[in-house]
């Protein structure tokens, strides 16, 4: 299985969801509204499939029906959160330590 075309739309952090994700699986199906949660100790990322209420049952719209393919698209999505927030933030790091304010 492939996953590909990955691509993260960040949110404004709420009880952890921190954004949503999509991708392209085998290069025939669209997956997308992927939460991606910070985990509480802010050491990773954790990813949750969608679903609606529907009176007293929860239904799935969709999710990997294998964990080998839950894994594959968790990786893929983690990836790209750590490309996209955390490089961002060393770039933010690198340069506010290099600009000087002038006194």
């Amino acid at each position: 299985m492939v996953v590909s075309e990955v691509n993260i739309t960040p949110v404004k952090p709420t009880d952890g969801l921190i954004g949503f994700a999509s991708c392209v699986i085998d290069g025939h199906l669209y997956v997308g509204s992927i939460g991606i949660h910070k985990l509480l100790d802010g050491s990773g990322y954790r990813i949750t499939y969608p679903t609606k209420k529907i009176g007293l049952r929860q239904l799935n719209y969709f999710h990997p029906v294998t964990k080998d393919a839950g894994t594959l698209i968790e990786q893929a999505v983690v990836a790209k959160c750590i490309e996209l927030f955390e490089r961002s933030d060393e770039d933010y790091d690198r340069h506010s330590k290099t600009t000087h304010t002038r006194t």
